[in-house]
């Protein structure tokens, strides 16, 4: 029993191995070391090579305040890359480098991930390139706030895991177990805890526009709203228990001009249901302004149907 017991113990353990091993030697030559200099002193951290011709995804906290800097890859290569872009409100920065060469690491979808699945996190932790932790995916959905001067804004669907990070991780990839990267490593939140921003439609949107123009351009309605509970025969008939009450409207604003007054309750956006601001902070992107955005709200227990016009945020 014994014999038998230890064999399926092992047999598990070189399965746990091979997978490792595997992403490992899928991903270590697409992630690289960075090195960055500023006013503040010298900076480090990681970057994953998305494409065939030289461009890496990583946090924009890690080249906060360059222009550019040193990019080390596992196999010894070192060149010279420069900022393409940052966008603080998602921790998320694009850069290219000068001698490109690299493997493009696959792009995955974090909304498939599922808590207790298997994630390896490739990076350079304390400037030991190349270095490999493994763990799982601990929690989903946690929210991180994040700062671009005045404005805050929360980073959603952000992935939870106990695979080991520590400082130099950020910017590196988190992979599910076919070497495919659904996150970019971006914070140590203590012992045991690693958070990672998630790859997924928004923030693929957000990743091209930092290509195509070196920003992130983002919609404004002009309206703060709180989630508030939705009459429970209005939430049997819609599916949502959940809408956005409005406790604020800027004057002037597409809000306004709209027709959306306080005390309103907005229910969906575009189609999409708003149970909470993160939902309709995610619409608020590039691809938005300019453009009518229908928009269902509960006034007086009445559903009011208005058309926005989302402006950009200056």
């Amino acid at each position: 029993m014994d014999t038998e017991h230890t064999g399926v113990e092992s047999a598990a353990l070189d399965a746990y191995s091979r997978i490792v091993t595997g992403v490992a030697t899928s991903l270590l030559p697409s992630v690289a070391a960075l090195s960055v200099r500023t006013s503040r002193g010298a900076g480090a951290g990681s970057a994953v090579t998305f494409t065939d011709d030289g461009f890496l995804l990583t946090n924009a906290h890690v080249v906060n305040g360059a222009s550019g800097g040193t990019a080390s890859f596992a196999e010894g290569t070192e060149t010279k890359f420069d900022v393409v872009g940052a966008d603080p409100l998602s921790d998320l920065a694009v850069v290219r480098v000068h001698s490109p060469g690299a493997p493009a690491a696959p792009l995955g979808n974090a909304d498939d991930l599922k808590i207790g699945q298997l994630v390896v996190a490739v990076g350079n932790p304390m400037g030991l390139a190349g270095s490999v932790t493994a763990g799982v995916v601990s929690g989903l959905g946690r929210s991180l706030p994040a700062r671009d001067g005045r404005r805050v804004r929360i980073i959603d669907s952000v992935i939870q895991t106990d695979a080991a990070l520590n400082p130099g991780n950020s910017g590196g990839a988190l992979a599910d177990s076919t070497g495919t990267v659904v996150g970019i490593n971006t914070a140590v939140a203590g012992y045991g805890l690693g958070l990672a921003v998630p790859i997924n439609n928004t923030t693929r949107t957000i990743i091209g526009e930092l290509v195509a123009s070196g920003r992130v351009r983002r919609a404004w309605l002009g309206v703060a709203g709180v989630p508030a509970p939705l009459p429970p025969a209005l939430a049997e008939r819609l599916g949502q228990k959940l809408g956005l009450r409005v406790v604020e409207v800027v004057p002037g604003s597409p809000a306004g001009t709209a027709g959306i007054y306080l005390g309103d309750i907005l229910l969906s956006a575009g189609g999409q249901p708003l149970g909470t601001v993160q939902a309709l902070q995610r619409l608020m992107l590039g691809p938005a302004i300019g453009q009518n955005l229908p928009i269902t709200l509960l006034r007086k227990n009445a559903l009011v149907d208005v058309v926005t016009v989302p402006a950009e945020l200056d």
